[in-house]
């Protein structure tokens, strides 16, 4: 399929979905809105990188850090914009008979309403609608990119001309599912629960704790854009390393002195940032010794989803059979002793024809 058709269908589909989300009053018909969020997300994700691959080759690893660094910043933006867009409702102090009474006015309201009806906050309606006309100003660009069918022809002929199969092509695609899996599991992992393992574990106050989720996300996305720069310098490979490297130590000081807020910052901060590159390093490395069509790039993108869905799961049900361990930190060292192993051997596999 025509990779700017597909990613403007995807694009409006979010449109669509982000229109009509405010809107919804049922839990199922949100679900369900989720979902066409999963379906269009997923294509986007994996479409963006295929279409990076086919315009750039293993000449586009700049363009691939640029385009993951965009995911970080949009991350990194989209809840301080929302934030203040929303604004905060007053604190009200209610009684317990006050706040049953409300919960009762509220179930018979959402009993006798539609399924579709205005929200009570139009901030949460107007904050979905400009994210949502933003995205359908994107897909009109996707659209008018995909009307040029001669330019995109004379590119996809260029660029089958150049393809080429690495000898254990499908090991090497198993195997950087696996790393995937690893990598984001844990970087999701450590993202979602390092505010509650600062509050609970370490005994930090939730603000300071909501600043350090901010520090491993800002150093993610700063690196990120640093990134675009260090591409044009280094191997994919070289930057994999260096990354697998941080992330080692990081997370070996982070186990050590679990209980140490000093540590904990600085740990972050350097997590943060050796997680960055990761990803798109990754992509681009794989790129200089096989060529990715769609399929191959969807599999080890969804290596990367599947540990996504996974580790918070499995994490979040360890955690609380055993509170006194640091479990979210010994997780993300064992993820980044497996890459660091993994990468050599993907390495070794990769370069066995040259």
């Amino acid at each position: 399929m025509n990779h700017f058709l597909l990613l403007g269908m995807s694009m409006l589909a979010t449109t669509i979905g982000l229109y009509l989300t405010p809107f919804c009053k049922t839990a199922t018909l949100l679900i369900a809105m989720m979902s066409v969020f999963g379906v269009s997300f997923g294509a986007l994700d994996t479409g963006a990188n295929v279409l990076i691959l086919t315009l750039w080759g293993d000449k586009g690893a700049p363009h691939m850090q640029a385009l993951h660094f965009s995911f970080a910043l949009g991350a990194f933006l989209a809840p301080l914009l929302a934030k203040l867009a929303w604004g905060t409702a007053p604190a009200q102090n209610h009684t317990e008979s006050d706040l049953d009474t409300v919960m009762l006015n509220r179930s018979s309201n959402g009993a006798s309403d539609s399924v579709f009806a205005v929200p009570d906050d139009m901030n949460l309606l107007w904050t979905y609608a400009s994210i949502g006309t933003y995205v359908l100003v994107v897909s009109v660009f996707l659209f008018g990119l995909f009307c040029k069918k001669h330019s995109r022809q004379k590119k996809s002929a260029a660029s089958a001309e150049g393809a080429r199969r690495a000898k254990y092509h499908r090991a090497l695609l198993c195997l950087l599912f696996l790393f995937f899996f690893f990598y984001v599991g844990a970087e999701i992992t450590y993202g979602s629960y390092i505010f509650s393992f600062a509050t609970t574990h370490v005994g930090m106050e939730e603000s300071e704790a909501a600043g350090l989720n901010s520090v491993f996300w800002g150093t993610f996305a700063a690196c990120r854009g640093l990134a675009i720069f260090f591409a044009t310098l280094l191997q994919p490979g070289t930057m994999i390393v260096l990354s697998n490297i941080g992330s080692l130590v990081s997370c070996f000081f982070l186990v050590l002195f679990d209980k140490s807020p000093l540590c904990l910052w600085i740990a972050t901060s350097v997590y943060g940032a050796s997680m960055a590159t990761t990803f798109p390093s990754g992509v681009s490395w794989i790129e200089q010794y096989t060529t990715l069509t769609g399929k191959s790039t969807a599999f080890f993108v969804i290596g990367g989803t599947v540990g996504e869905m996974a580790f918070p799961t499995v994490i979040g049900i360890l955690q609380e059979h055993y509170p006194d361990l640091p479990v979210v930190l010994y997780t993300c060292l064992g993820s980044a002793i497996f890459t660091a192993v993994l990468f050599p051997v993907m390495y070794k596999l990769a370069t066995l024809h040259l």
